[in-house]
């Protein structure tokens, strides 16, 4: 879901629209989908829960975590539909239509077995040697990599840490700095519910959490629904109706969730050497839009506050 994951929402909306051609292979339907350029194409795919049967017999793909974890993945649940196709059968029939008998890569074997590709990983890919073997272990198989096998290729030998100074913001005139953040019931752009037990906030998403000084210095109420505007050079951008929570926040920030934000942060606002956007440092206003929210609930404070009374 590209388009939820950019910052600049509008802008990116307005690119993928100038695009020659679009093309989605997805699970399920997401705001990307609906932002066709010229041609667009929609590929459903199986979802990894959905059991992946081919000409060998049923499949399975292996994933890998952040901590370089390879393990399997396979789907219990009979496909939504027989029309429905794997991501490796699509990719493959994508290769064969493309490179037809330019190709020395056997497509059709590789879509009949997965295992055929993981042999392939294996002899391309340092520490996927035995691949088959190794992921089909109860907990599958580490990647070496030199922190995990304490080897830093350093002059000290050690790990060496840096550090940069932390930019200072000036605020002023009633404006807040902004940070983003993700909840419990989601995955990356993949929004599964509406609650949050971190924060102990349910029934809605579509929030910004303030400190309790803050919200009084500004003649504000829990349940108040404002607008939140960001400021940079090249001009203002407002994402409408946040609903005011009290939250034990630092006094001057406030956050809100990703991706409701993003149209908040310009496309080229972006971090010097990674390139990620600056979702963690926006600078904002906000403006009371006369309404107040129901049918959400938060309960933070409260259970802190039992919390503290317990220590």
């Amino acid at each position: 879901n590209l388009l939820s994951a950019v910052s600049d929402t509008e802008y990116a909306v307005e690119a993928f629209r100038k695009c020659s051609l679009n093309v989605q292979v997805l699970t399920k339907l997401n705001r990307t989908a609906v932002a066709c350029g010229n041609k667009s194409l929609i590929l459903p795919c199986l979802g990894r829960s959905e059991i992946d049967m081919q000409a060998s017999g049923e499949q399975f793909v292996s994933t890998e975590s952040t901590m370089l974890h390879v393990v399997r993945s396979k789907g219990i649940l009979k496909p939504a539909s027989k029309d429905l196709r794997s991501e490796p059968w699509i990719v493959a029939q994508m290769a064969k239509a493309v490179l037809g008998d330019k190709s020395t890569v056997d497509w059709d074997a590789m879509i009949e077995n997965y295992d055929n590709i993981r042999d392939s990983i294996s002899r391309v890919v340092p520490g996927h040697e035995n691949y088959n073997g190794n992921v089909r272990q109860p907990n599958g198989f580490f990647i070496p990599n030199k922190p995990r096998q304490k080897q830093f290729p350093t002059k000290t030998g050690k790990a060496n840490f840096s550090f940069h100074p932390l930019p200072k913001f000036e605020l002023g005139d009633g404006k807040l700095l902004l940070t983003t953040l993700r909840s419990h019931d989601q995955f990356n752009t993949t929004i599964y519910g509406f609650g949050d037990r971190y924060r102990g906030i349910h029934g809605s998403r579509r929030v910004i959490l303030m400190n309790p000084a803050d919200i009084q210095a500004r003649d504000y109420k829990a349940g108040q629904v404002v607008d939140i505007t960001s400021h940079y050079d090249d001009g203002l951008r407002t994402a409408k109706r946040f609903i005011v929570v009290p939250y034990p926040i630092p006094k001057g920030c406030v956050a809100t969730y990703f991706p409701e934000a993003n149209p908040l942060i310009p496309i080229d606002s972006k971090a010097e050497k990674s390139n990620t956007p600056t979702s963690k440092s926006v600078i904002v206003s906000l403006e009371k839009t006369g309404e107040f929210a129901g049918n959400f609930e938060y309960n933070f404070l409260e259970e802190s506050q039992k919390d503290d009374k317990n220590l």
